[in-house]
């Protein structure tokens, strides 16, 4: 698939329209499951972040047993969007919840915690999107917790019905906890539908289809790549001939170092280097109960220091 907008007429008569890109995503094995692929759109190889959000998995559609043993986070929240299917979500906070569609489920982790995500049923129907967001280094050492949120506020307008499940659009607010501006909304479009989706100018915000296929600024977009918007918007239109449901991401740029590797987000190699051997060796990420001491290990560092993403 192009990159390139399919109307040349917009890209040549609107430098904002310039500012998109089309992010394939890649195809990617997900440690700790049995023969599980995911869809990875973020971090990409020219786009590290889209705001806070630094990390973007698409699982499934696809059956599939979700295994993922006890592991460790630093520096990020966890952002799990489940499209279909349940899973059970345990940490090291004790906490032991069952993880369903419409429900927003977010893990900050903090200066460290640890969970597992076990699928129920047999070779069950699964999709959702996992998503990180980086902590700023202000709040990047905060105490680890973990919320659920079954109700979620709903920004409607002109046909739009938006579920916002973290951030705001409008004057409608996700009561998920957030350390820095940002949005994440799940949106439909009946057959047909014209809606026009507000944006904050001051935010980079990205688009991703879920469900067939919708158009935007030129750009025919399928359900599997990631339209990034740029910034400088107050608001863009989406149309879809045969219905689509579709995610807006949304953040004010992410200014601090950054330094992802595995699970870990840190300032700098050193924080990345100090988590991996306190996970090794260490308590501070905590005991999730109930897999009798299995995890997954870290893998070995790389063999150079690893240095913060830049765009």
């Amino acid at each position: 698939m192009s990159n390139q907008c399919t109307n040349p007429s917009l890209e040549a008569s609107d430098p904002v329209v310039d500012k998109t890109r089309l992010l394939e995503a890649r195809a990617v094995p997900l440690g700790g499951l049995r023969a599980m692929k995911v869809d990875r759109l973020l971090p990409h190889r020219t786009l590290p972040t889209v705001g806070a959000w630094c990390f973007l998995d698409r699982f499934g559609p696809q059956y599939d047993d979700m295994t993922v043993l006890p592991h460790p986070h630093t520096g990020l929240q966890t952002v799990t969007w489940p499209l279909a299917g349940e899973i059970r979500h345990r940490d090291s906070l004790g906490s032991d919840v069952l993880i369903k569609p419409g429900q927003l489920n977010l893990m900050t982790a903090g200066r460290g915690i640890s969970h597992s995500e076990f699928s129920l049923g047999d070779r069950p129907r699964l999709d959702g999107l996992q998503l990180w967001v980086a902590l700023p280094g202000s709040a990047d050492s905060v105490a680890p917790s973990f919320e659920q949120h079954a109700d979620l506020p709903v920004f409607t307008d002109h046909g739009l019905r938006a579920r916002v499940f973290i951030g705001s659009i409008g004057d409608v607010t996700s009561p998920a906890t957030t350390y820095s501006p940002l949005v994440g909304a799940d949106f439909s479009l009946s057959p047909g539908d014209t809606a026009t989706v507000p944006l904050r100018r001051d935010f980079e915000h990205a688009l991703v289809v879920v469900e067939g296929s919708l158009s935007a600024l030129g750009h025919d977009l399928p359900s599997g790549p990631m339209l990034y918007l740029g910034a400088d918007r107050d608001h863009v239109t989406v149309t879809s001939d045969g219905g689509a449901r579709a995610v807006l991401l949304g953040g004010a740029p992410y200014e601090d170092d950054l330094v992802m590797w595995w699970n870990f987000v840190g300032r700098s190699h050193d924080d990345i280097a100090q988590a991996r051997a306190e996970w090794a060796d260490g308590d501070r990420f905590g005991l999730v109960k109930g897999h009798d001491g299995a995890r997954i290990p870290a893998p070995p560092l790389p063999g150079v220091r690893l240095t913060p993403r830049r765009r």
